[in-house]
């Protein structure tokens, strides 16, 4: 950290989610307080010399005094038990207007969501907007068909990702939140290749030192293998558009951890080799 890159402290909610771990985790790597917010401090688990308060995006006077002494603020679009899309952006924003907040990052929820539209629209504040494509974290997926069968069940298996370490997109949050240069930006986060599902197949395989056999499902078995897992008809209807028609932004590599972070993004490789044990059969 140079000098003009001070120790700051940062606001991160949605703490105890992926990616909200994942910047915390950056920050502290990077040298920087962090204070997490989420709605129930007992069951946080962060490393030590983590603030953990509570507070409800919900509720925006909640976040009162978890907004005192921050500099910058990390935001999700969704709240509440049932994660409804959060309406509060405007009030969330006065507050951390009010306490000197002068960075905020939020993380694009798939849709122009009323929270995302108000830090949009806020010229009092640095803000960015981090739009990661499909997380390698989505391979958890697989574990249980792999450890007890060896197997991978599923459609589209010709489909492509950029898919992007969770552990990246907190690298360029942290960054935006920490340094200038990243006001009003829009941040689409990738891994830096495009892999087929065969391809993240054989890289698990490796990673754990057993090979792995893919079984193409048709539409139709793809679709009961989901509704017996419990997915919802909407949830089942985003599935087969993103599997059977994965959007250009979804399986085209862009630079922008290298240029935001001045290093490579991490491999798929790299991520099937720290979660190895996880396919192996205990």
């Amino acid at each position: 950290m140079t000098q003009t890159q001070q120790a700051q402290k940062i606001l991160v909610t949605g703490a105890t989610g992926t990616v909200g771990r994942q910047v915390v985790n950056e920050l502290l790597t990077r040298g920087h307080a962090v204070r997490a917010l989420t709605r129930d401090p007992a069951k946080a688990d962060f490393p030590a010399g983590v603030e953990v308060v509570r507070g409800d995006l919900t509720d925006p006077d909640s976040l009162v005094p978890a907004l005192v002494g921050v500099t910058g603020v990390h935001l999700i679009t969704f709240g509440g038990a049932y994660f409804a899309p959060l309406e509060t952006g405007p009030r969330i924003l006065e507050l951390a207007r009010a306490a000197g907040v002068r960075r905020v990052t939020v993380l694009h929820g798939g849709e122009a969501t009323p929270l995302e539209q108000a830090v949009r629209a806020d010229d009092g504040v640095d803000w960015t907007v981090l739009m990661p494509v499909e997380f390698m974290g989505n391979a958890l997926e697989w574990a249980d068909g792999i450890v007890a069968a060896g197997e991978v069940r599923e459609p589209f298996v010709s489909r492509l990702s950029a898919m992007v370490h969770e552990a990246d997109i907190g690298a360029v949050a942290a960054v935006a939140l920490t340094e200038e240069g990243h006001g009003g930006q829009e941040y689409v986060i990738t891994g830096p290749e495009v892999l087929t599902v065969g391809d993240k197949v054989a890289t698990l395989a490796a990673a754990r030192g057993r090979e792995i056999a893919l079984v193409e499902l048709t539409e139709e078995q793809a679709v009961a293998q989901w509704r017996e897992a419990g997915h919802s008809q909407e949830v089942i209807g985003f599935l087969l558009e993103a599997y059977g028609n994965t959007p250009e932004v979804g399986r085209t590599v862009v630079d922008t951890v290298e240029k935001v972070t001045g290093r490579p993004a991490r491999t798929f490789g790299q991520w099937a080799t720290e979660h190895a044990d996880t396919f192996r059969a205990g």
